[in-house]
């Protein structure tokens, strides 16, 4: 007969040192495996190049915005996001870092034809230079800077609201082109047909804006806030899933709650604030986007100067739109 008090006196020795080697098997893993962003140690050659950039890019003898995220994903592995002057942001999947110089390469958007944009670029100063070279081969230099935080403290109190339109001209307002696409017809300001932009004479910082507008069965246009961010107008079908790219979402970057448009021909609204980045819209009563951080510019915006004020522009280069009102609320100094 075996001895009970031995055989019991083995389990537990067995089952102490397979728990003892458990134990060390789960440190050994969290020493490998460090999740937590905060614990990571940066490298010390990306560190500099991490955030966002405002960048300035001289296209053919023109300035035009462009902006940029660096990342770090993992423990070396850099990654972002690239704006360039159309269209929406795009994901960059690999950011390569050699010899203090960085490059990367995406498929192209709205560009025309096939083949990659590749961006080139260093750290100069305190900002960065470099190149982005088109898919056809044209090659633009750029200049960035860090993008500003736009932290506001304390509450916002509000100003006298300002009537932006006028109900009976363009008074306030430039148009980009010469083509005369916005026009006043009973009382409502109306692009007629794809053409140029309209934009305030006046720049403005913080703000609540009151937008109605209507547009046709397949039309597709945008409120610039700041001349900088855009919130999308668009005959977005109601059986989507809501995105960025549809109604109600700022382009490229924050998706709406819910799909909110009332459809085409029906007089709708936006009631949007914005202090520093952040962004409130409530669409025909639904707020879709609560106090939401606006990354950075969206592609059309008038430049790259994040920390100055900037005008409300309307969106006319794509297709016709109505506006019955616009009232903006400045928020005081």
């Amino acid at each position: 007969m075996l001895n009970k008090t031995r055989i019991s006196s083995s389990m537990m020795i067995i089952a102490a040192l397979s728990f003892s080697s458990c134990a060390d098997n789960k440190e050994n893993k969290e020493a490998e495996e460090v999740h937590n962003p905060a614990s990571q140690t940066i490298p010390e050659e990306s560190k500099d190049l991490l955030g966002r950039w405002d960048l300035t890019v001289d296209k053919e003898g023109k300035s035009t915005p462009s902006w940029l995220e660096i990342k770090l994903s993992g423990f070396s592995t850099l990654v972002g996001a690239f704006v360039g002057d159309s269209g929406s942001q795009r994901p960059v999947s690999h950011i390569k870092l050699e010899n203090g110089k960085f490059s990367f390469a995406i498929p192209t958007q709205w560009e025309d034809g096939g083949g990659e944009v590749l961006v080139e670029g260093e750290l100069a100063g305190e900002g960065l230079k470099g190149t982005i070279t088109s898919n056809k081969g044209v090659k633009s230099a750029f200049t960035g800077e860090r993008a500003p935080y736009l932290v506001r403290t304390g509450d916002a109190t509000w100003g006298d609201a300002i009537e932006l339109f006028n109900g009976k001209d363009l008074t306030g307002w430039k148009n980009t082109s010469d083509q005369e696409n916005w026009k006043v017809v009973d009382g409502i300001l109306v692009n007629e047909k794809a053409g140029g932009n309209l934009i305030t004479d006046q720049k403005f910082e913080d703000f609540k804006l009151i937008a109605e507008f209507k547009y046709p069965e397949g039309s597709n246009g945008g409120i610039y806030l700041r001349g900088r961010y855009e919130l999308q107008i668009e005959d977005s079908p109601l059986d989507k899933h809501p995105g960025s790219l549809y109604f109600g979402g700022i382009y490229g970057f924050l998706s709406p709650n819910q799909m909110a448009t009332l459809g085409p021909n029906i007089w709708q609204k936006y009631e949007i604030t914005l202090i520093g980045r952040l962004v409130t819209i409530v669409s025909n009563g639904k707020t879709i986007i609560s106090e939401q951080e606006i990354p950075g510019i969206t592609g059309g915006a008038l430049d790259s100067k994040e920390g100055e004020p900037g005008p409300i522009y309307l969106q006319g280069d794509h297709g016709p739109i109505e506006f019955r009102k616009l009232t903006i609320i400045p928020a005081k100094n």
